[in-house]
């Protein structure tokens, strides 16, 4: 079962090294709306709306422990806040 949501443009479960050098999976959701609360742009429902979804996912499944939200790369510059 692999997570899918209309905000997200794509996710991919990847493994992350911890400190005790154990491994974590984590569910690394990209989307194109922004994150930042400080932009002009930042609509907290929508960003609530694919967090819950995600939070959904892991309980239904076992793939990941965890989530993060993040952009895509060629959307990443100088804010606009």
């Amino acid at each position: 079962m692999t997570f899918s949501h209309p905000l997200a443009r794509a996710a991919k479960v990847w493994r992350a090294k911890t400190h005790d050098g154990g491994d974590q999976r984590l569910l690394v959701i990209v989307t194109t709306i922004p994150l930042n609360e400080k932009s002009k742009e930042y609509k907290k429902g929508l960003v609530e709306r694919l967090s819950n979804a995600a939070q959904k996912y892991l309980a239904e499944s076992a793939a990941a422990n965890g989530f993060v939200l993040i952009n895509r790369l060629r959307d990443w510059g100088p804010e606009k806040a």
